[in-house]
């Protein structure tokens, strides 16, 4: 399976100034088997140790955190002779052991010829821990299921996605059948690693349907064992209550649909609990298309997405059939599925904040708002052909510095005042931005 993350691995090896590297991301999007795949292939040995099965290593940090010691103990757990330039070392679910995280600094501090990745699904959650975060001593690297892309690689369609890389639109027009097929099975398998690899060996809907519930069942397990009790009853309400938020029609989360008379207040540890974990990703309102957009962000407003359009579809209890057959999918889920996921591959490819606008005295909205270098791009969102909507035409007129683009079935064209791109094609906007300029 190849991972674009693997690049950043590799330059982050070759940095001069390479720091430990963190890397942070929900359960199950593949930290481990990215972490051993990059050792495998760039270094002479692995020296992996997983802290949340290790119970020989649990107290390593208590005492010291004397790097030659830490090294020494590492080397006798995992028999692995650790030499600092052909040796990756790397410690998982890191957050499971005493100030493990804290260690990180010693070792950029007094041995920084050592090679150290570290990972841990509840990362966030185990910073708010009075665990000391050492800044500035680590680098950070933030991983997310696999994108469509990543997809049509690991599906053996590597000629389609490098046709998209292209952007040959009238040869990407020709097979735009199959582009729309293989997006309706990604909007159903997600781009979580394990259900991926279930596809490619087989495509059976029903074991990956499983599969995506065995993981939402062991995000279920991970509320009851990490988060405090008092919050546990609010998190499963609210986590429960996303499909049906993402499906009204206006999309900004009321605490309200959670429960009659619920208020943000009686919430809040709930939600920050599941941002922590990487489970939840909230896009805020700006007020105004100025740069920078946060300085107009709206922390009152937001809409919630989930890590994964896969296991939104299996949230909702949404069988093969009403994603796969026919053209449903985009005209009846397209808030539901569709918004999940532009959103997930604007996050992969940007890495940056992603926003949406709403008029305060109408109901104009733009469903997503992103800023790209020194140019605000609003992106609306049009699930199916017809592109009659005036959201994004108003939205130009009323602000014609920005630069529109439209993503829907169409065929990909660029107006005078706005570039419509194909929903399958998402991954080239941020090349086509650079003809913005």
């Amino acid at each position: 399976m190849k991972r674009e993350a693997l690049k950043y691995l590799l330059q982050w090896k070759q940095k001069e100034n390479r720091k430990p590297l963190i890397i942070r991301g929900a359960r199950q999007v593949g930290k481990t088997w990215l972490m051993k795949e990059f050792g495998k292939t760039n270094y002479a040995r692995v020296a992996y140790v997983n802290f949340e099965n290790t119970k020989t290593l649990k107290d390593i940090f208590k005492h010291d955190l004397d790097v030659k010691r830490i090294i020494t103990a590492v080397e006798i757990e995992t028999g692995v002779k650790i030499e600092a330039e052909n040796t990756l070392i790397i410690f998982d679910e890191i957050q499971d052991v005493e100030r493990g995280i804290t260690a990180l600094k010693y070792f950029y501090e007094d041995a920084p010829r050592y090679h150290l990745m570290a990972a841990g699904s509840l990362l966030g959650i185990t910073l708010h821990k009075n665990t000391s975060f050492p800044v500035g001593k680590v680098d950070l690297m933030d991983l997310y299921p696999l994108g469509f892309m990543e997809f049509l690689e690991a599906a053996g369609q590597s000629p389609l996605a490098e046709l998209l890389n292209k952007n040959d639109w009238e040869l990407v027009k020709t097979f735009k059948s199959k582009y729309i097929e293989l997006l309706k099975h990604y909007y159903f398998t997600g781009g979580m690693p394990e259900v991926v690899m279930e596809y490619i060996a087989g495509g059976d809907f029903s074991k990956i349907r499983t599969l995506q519930e065995n993981i939402l069942n062991g995000y279920e397990q991970d509320f009851s064992k990490h988060a405090p009790l008092s919050i546990i009853p609010r998190i499963r309400l609210l986590w429960t209550s996303i499909p049906a938020q993402l499906a009204k029609e206006n999309k900004k989360f009321i605490y309200g649909a959670i429960k009659k008379g619920a208020r943000a207040k009686d919430f809040e540890l709930a939600l920050n609990w599941l941002s922590d974990s990487g489970l939840v990703y909230k896009v805020h309102r700006v007020s105004k298309p100025g740069i920078p957009l946060k300085a107009y962000e709206d922390f009152q407003a937001f809409k919630l997405f989930v890590v994964d359009v896969g296991l939104l579809g299996a949230m909702a209890g949404l069988g093969a059939k009403a994603v796969i057959d026919g053209n449903k999918v985009f005209e009846e889920f397209k808030g539901l599925l569709t918004e999940q996921f532009v959103m997930q591959q604007l996050r992969l490819n940007f890495k940056r904040d992603v926003f949406y606008w709403s008029s305060a005295k109408s109901s104009g909205e733009i469903d997503f708002i992103i800023q790209h270098e020194n140019e605000i791009v609003p992106i609306e969102v049009k699930a199916e052909e017809n592109l009659k909507a005036k959201s994004l035409k108003s939205f130009f007129q009323k602000y014609p510095l920005t630069k529109p683009v439209r993503l829907s079935m169409s065929d990909y064209r660029a107006e005078d005042w706005m570039t419509n791109l194909p929903l399958y094609a998402i991954s080239t906007l941020p090349s086509i931005l650079k003809t913005f300029a």
